[in-house]
């Protein structure tokens, strides 16, 4: 599903419980640490709109990205998708200069070290959050183009309660938004 991401991020109350179905039925892909710094063009403020719409990201890692992101949301607010564009960077600090010169700001950074796991069609990721803590990212890697988004969140949030996950707490706004307004409403526990 080019330029198309279907994914869930959850707080849930046993990370061993999950860390161990993983080690004995996934597929380990590593470790690695990523600087998200994300931006809001002058001409069009990301953060004005509640849910917030759009993201603008420059990742820092082992393969630096630049990523667009646009989210699509229900009539009750919630998300299960999102157009994303996204392609390696080669010069991450002349992109920077590139988006001063085009008065596109920063606005918040996310810092986290990522654990991955293949997992059937998904790739199932622990990430340790500076400032936020300890979540699950779950996103669809399957061929299907047929999917429906909100079918595999489902099926996402299914597959944890099979592992015996007692409480999901899903995180509907991302990494950005919580730093920037932190508050325990902003889940929904599923």
């Amino acid at each position: 599903m080019k330029d198309v991401e279907i994914e869930i991020q959850v707080r849930i109350s046993d990370t061993e419980l999950l860390l161990t179905f993983l080690n004995a039925k996934a597929s380990f892909k590593g470790e690695k640490y990523q600087k998200d710094e994300y931006f809001s063009p002058a001409h069009k403020n990301y953060l004005d709109k509640k849910p917030i719409e759009e993201w603008l990201r420059l990742r820092e890692s082992k393969d630096n990205s630049i990523t667009y992101k646009n989210w699509h949301y229900d009539e009750k607010g919630k998300s299960h998708y999102c157009d994303e564009y996204e392609t390696h960077l080669d010069n991450i600090e002349q992109m920077r200069k590139i988006f001063e010169v085009l008065d596109i700001k920063p606005i918040t950074i996310v810092e986290k070290t990522r654990k991955i796991w293949d997992y059937e069609d998904y790739e199932i990721s622990l990430d340790s959050v500076k400032d936020l803590g300890d979540f699950v990212e779950i996103e669809y890697k399957g061929k299907n183009k047929e999917v429906i988004p909100k079918d595999i969140t489902d099926n996402m949030i299914n597959l944890l309660k099979t592992i015996g996950i007692k409480k999901i707490e899903r995180n509907y706004v991302g990494y950005p938004f919580l730093l920037l307004f932190p508050s325990d409403d902003q889940f929904e526990t599923v």
